[in-house]
């Protein structure tokens, strides 16, 4: 197998010991993915559609880097702050995903920063 760390130009250092995504042969692994800016502070606060957006898109820069496109997604792990958020990340994720739809599951809960309100994980096949 190989295996290969992907870190897209720009990116932050993470605030744990884990990496943007990693490609083992042609499946892509991105980490939870929260709405930072490059310095680790969240962006958009009280926006989860604004928040949602920049993390399908700091995803996608990721998928890019890797090779691949939001296409070649097969399964997204979402994560929300409040459940009244649902219907905004939805609204956006539908943008990020016109096409077949990756399979997904999302769930309410506690995320490493109090103004962070979407937390997004992907898996994608590339080739």
């Amino acid at each position: 197998m190989s295996k290969q760390v992907i870190i897209p130009e720009g990116t932050s250092k993470p605030l744990a010991p884990y990496v943007p995504a990693t490609k083992a042969d042609n499946i892509v692994y991105v980490s939870g993915t929260l709405p930072f800016d490059e310095n680790n502070d969240v962006v958009h606060v009280g926006d989860a559609a604004a928040q949602t957006r920049h993390v399908l898109t700091t995803i996608k820069n990721v998928i890019q880097t890797a090779g691949g496109d939001m296409d070649d997604v097969t399964f997204n792990s979402i994560f929300v702050k409040d459940w009244a958020d649902y219907d905004a990340v939805n609204q956006v994720y539908a943008e990020f995903f016109p096409n077949e739809k990756p399979a997904r599951f999302c769930i309410q809960c506690g995320l490493v920063k109090p103004d962070a309100l979407v937390e997004i994980a992907s898996i994608a096949h590339i080739g």
